[in-house]
């Protein structure tokens, strides 16, 4: 098992690295504003349910290949950028609904978080993270390799879900007053598509 004073030091590490705005922040601020609190929180939820799976990757070795063939991680990068820069693009073209302030929101919590999945899953930059992060604070004297391993994943996701519900609550409060002003509401979708697009341009130039 894993010391206790480790885990300690890896929580505390990975608190203060979720809470620095990141792609994962971004995108989950951009809905909660958008389309509200719950819908942020999906948003949150997707990119954890992303990090569970990223967590099975790195343990079972996939995220390794990824890391090793310079090809595929190519291809997954491409495609994690394309989507992206596919959301950010319906974002900044889609009309504004009229009855928006009435309680239609631009996207629902089932979408955002099937969104946010492979927006997650898509990125390897991620994979490779976690392939290089977590075996820091892996003891192999300590028996069950892959047992810390996954522990450290699921503490990972689980702070960083708890980070994104913070921003949620915060992000999701300030869109209920944007929301209500039909100025700053015209040109919301236009920020966060650009947003998105912006993500995915650097996502597709990112190098491994």
């Amino acid at each position: 098992m894993i010391d206790p004073s480790v885990l300690l030091t890896y929580s505390l590490i990975v608190l203060g690295f979720v809470f620095i705005p990141g792609p994962a922040t971004l995108l989950t601020v951009a809905r909660a504003t958008t389309s509200g609190t719950k819908v942020g929180i999906a948003t949150g939820a997707g990119i954890t349910a992303g990090d569970f799976l990223h967590t099975t990757m790195a343990v079972v070795g996939i995220s390794a290949i990824i890391a090793a063939s310079a090809t595929l991680f190519t291809i997954l990068k491409y495609i994690g950028a394309a989507y992206l820069i596919y959301l950010g693009l319906r974002a900044i073209l889609e009309k504004t609904p009229i009855d928006l302030g009435q309680g239609r929101l631009p996207i629902t919590a089932p979408q955002a978080f099937r969104q946010a999945i492979l927006a997650e899953i898509l990125n390897p930059k991620t994979a490779l993270f976690f392939l290089a992060f977590l075996p820091q604070f892996v003891a192999p004297e300590k028996g069950f390799a892959v047992l810390q391993l996954t522990i450290l994943g699921v503490v990972f996701a689980l702070i960083g879900f708890f980070s994104t519900i913070v921003y949620s609550v915060a992000a999701g409060s300030l869109g209920n007053f944007f929301r209500r002003n039909p100025t700053v509401l015209k040109w919301q979708g236009k920020v966060v598509g650009g947003i998105y697009c912006a993500l995915g341009v650097r996502l597709a130039f990112q190098e491994p």
